[in-house]
C-alpha cells in the first residue's frame, strides 16, 4: 500500500510540473528593445497606452539575467509589480533593494532611479507609469552593477 501511495504521489508531481512548464506566460514577452538606455536583452511588451480616460501606461518588461537600466525618472511615478524572477531596484542617495516576484515598487514621481536583473537571474515586471516622458539619465556602470550585493529594505 505505502509503494501504490508513493507511486501515485510521484506521479502526480510529474503531471503537475509538466503542465506548469507548458502553461504559457500571461502577458506577451514583447519586442526586443534596441539597447538606447538599458544593457542586455529586455523585451517590451506595451498593453495600454494612456488616453483620454486613464492617464498611464501598462507594460511588461522582461530582463534576461544581467541587463540593467541607466539611472532614470519618471516625472508622473511609476509602480513596478514584479511578476516573475528576481532583481535590483535603486533610488538616488538610497539603499540598493532586491526585488522578487510578488513585490511591488511604488517610484514617487520624480524620483531618480534604477532597476534590473541580478547578474544570475531573469526578472519580468509589470510597469504603471504615469504619462509623461521617461526623462532619461546616465548609465549604470558594469563595474558598479557587478559589485552589488542588495539587500531588503524593510
Amino acid at each position: 500500500m505505502k509503494q501504490l501511495i508513493t507511486t501515485a504521489f510521484l506521479l502526480m508531481f510529474t503531471i503537475c510540473n509538466q503542465v506548469e512548464a507548458q502553461v504559457a506566460p500571461i502577458f506577451p514577452k514583447g519586442e526586443k528593445a534596441p539597447n538606447v538606455h538599458h544593457t542586455g536583452d529586455v523585451w517590451l511588451s506595451h498593453l495600454s497606452a494612456a488616453d483620454s480616460n486613464f492617464n498611464y501606461n501598462i507594460a511588461v518588461a522582461t530582463f534576461a539575467a544581467g541587463a540593467k537600466l541607466d539611472w532614470h525618472m519618471h516625472p508622473a511615478g511609476q509602480q513596478l509589480l514584479i511578476i516573475e524572477g528576481k532583481g535590483y531596484y535603486q533610488e538616488r542617495g538610497k539603499a540598493l533593494q532586491i526585488v522578487n516576484k510578488g513585490d511591488n515598487i511604488k517610484c514617487l514621481p520624480g524620483v531618480e532611479h534604477w532597476h534590473a536583473a541580478t547578474p544570475e537571474n531573469g526578472v519580468t515586471y509589470l510597469a504603471i507609469t504615469g504619462n509623461q516622458r521617461t526623462r532619461w539619465l546616465e548609465p549604470i556602470s558594469d563595474e558598479m552593477y557587478k559589485s552589488l550585493k542588495g539587500e531588503k529594505e524593510p
